[in-house]
């Protein structure tokens, strides 16, 4: 069965933030960035894959200053 395009983002996300291309601490890619980055995906679809990433532990978000990657051990 193929991901649905929130897993896809989310997948994309998730290997560019394991392989340090997305750093932790500073405030990163924003809803509005992401949307023009991946071709103009609903906002509905990258919040959806940023609540996995959250969900996963992966990312901290702070509603109206952005998304956070989380510092790993």
């Amino acid at each position: 069965m193929p991901k649905r395009p929130y897993q896809q983002v989310a997948a994309e996300l998730r290997e560019r933030i394991l392989s340090g291309q997305i750093p932790p601490g500073p405030r990163n890619p924003s809803l509005v960035e992401l949307e023009a980055e991946t071709g103009g995906l609903a906002r509905d679809t990258l919040r959806k894959a940023v609540k996995v990433l959250k969900d996963e532990g992966l990312v901290e978000t702070e509603p109206g200053m952005g998304i956070y990657v989380v510092e790993r051990a």
